[in-house]
């Protein structure tokens, strides 16, 4: 496994890591991904950390906090230096006024909550799952340095923001001398390419790396999806595409036709090829990948080890590009004074 550092840190994570949404499966969203338990969990895990991957990513969401429990469990018994965990905390989690936000009061209380979940003294990295514009940015940041000065969380980072969130954000912490964001946790895929226009560019210059969810567009890059056939009955976009983002059909099949394409060169799967691309691009740390069962996780797995080929990767690259939004077309006209990161 290919080990990356985490941003601009000297904290190195495997440029895989494993997704644990598909544990204890409760609620609408959470049971459509899957319900693996307790065993099977521990089967799983076993077979990353043969294979290098040491970090599994988690929420207190997932499955109302059932997916930190089980993968407690399934570390149980295991060095703590052996592996890491990253988890997510800024979502409702109860029915009171202060059970949602990055408030002092709620992350304090959020981060305690998984710490007894996970069954563990530290967080390896913490990430807001969302922004949080109630909250002055003063007082999340205040309160997670107060957390890694105390032991309990080692590195920070954050998901879904926009670029001027983050930017605040890192500008804030510089600001005070308070800890740093360096992780994004962001939706990136060949299919769902917007982290391209400002994120990217962000993170490139202030040392953020991107740690990919969905890699797979939501289920839509497995292989399964084919122009002209129907939605494979085991697809959980049948429950959850309300849920995720947005494809055209048209996009997505020119898309699958070059993966295809591609596979068929390579001799990987579409999967393999989809996630193998992203590794390639600039910022990005770690994919998360997910899995159901075994063959899933193994098939994943596959994703590194070896390279597309420049060819190969501008073949991808021109059949998933789109038109950007205003004002990075604009921006794209001058190259030389906006390059692409490297």
């Amino acid at each position: 496994m290919e080990y990356r550092y985490l941003g601009r840190s000297g904290f190195r994570v495997p440029a895989l890591s494993f997704g644990t949404g598909t544990f204890g499966g409760q609620g609408a969203l959470f049971s459509a991904w899957g319900s693996t338990d307790v065993a099977e969990a521990r089967r799983l895990v076993d077979i990353c950390l043969d294979a290098g991957l040491t970090m599994f990513d988690s929420a207190d969401v997932y499955s109302k906090g059932a997916a930190e429990s089980i993968l407690g469990e399934a570390l149980k018994g295991r060095a703590r230096d052996q592996y890491l965990i990253s988890t997510k905390a800024t979502f409702r989690f109860g029915d009171g006024e202060n059970q949602v936000g990055s408030s002092r009061y709620h992350l304090i209380r959020a981060v305690d909550a998984a710490l007894t979940r996970l069954g563990t003294d530290y967080i390896d990295l913490f990430q807001l799952h969302g922004f949080d514009a109630r909250t002055p940015v003063e007082e999340t940041l205040s309160t997670l340095d107060d957390l890694v000065r105390a032991g309990k969380l080692r590195y920070l980072g954050v998901s879904n923001f926009s670029g001027w969130h983050l930017m605040k954000s890192l500008a804030v912490a510089d600001r005070y001398g308070w800890s740093r964001y360096v992780a994004h946790q962001a939706y990136y895929s060949l299919i769902g390419r917007d982290y391209e226009w400002e994120l990217m560019p962000l993170a490139a210059d202030q040392g953020v790396g991107a740690v990919v969810w969905s890699p797979l567009g939501w289920g839509r890059l497995t292989g399964k999806l084919r122009r002209g056939a129907a939605l494979p009955q085991t697809s959980r976009l049948h429950s959850t595409a309300e849920y995720g983002p947005p494809v055209a059909d048209d996009y997505l099949y020119a898309v699958v036709d070059a993966l295809d394409e591609v596979a068929a060169e390579t001799g990987k799967s579409v999967a393999q090829v989809a996630l193998n691309w992203l590794l390639q691009r600039p910022t990005v740390s770690s994919v998360v990948i997910g899995a159901r069962n075994e063959e899933q996780l193994r098939q994943n797995l596959g994703a590194v080890g070896w390279n597309l080929t420049p060819e190969q990767v501008a073949k991808l690259d021109a059949a998933s590009a789109t038109t950007k939004p205003y004002p990075y077309w604009h921006q794209a006209a001058f190259a030389y004074r906006n390059p692409t990161p490297v």
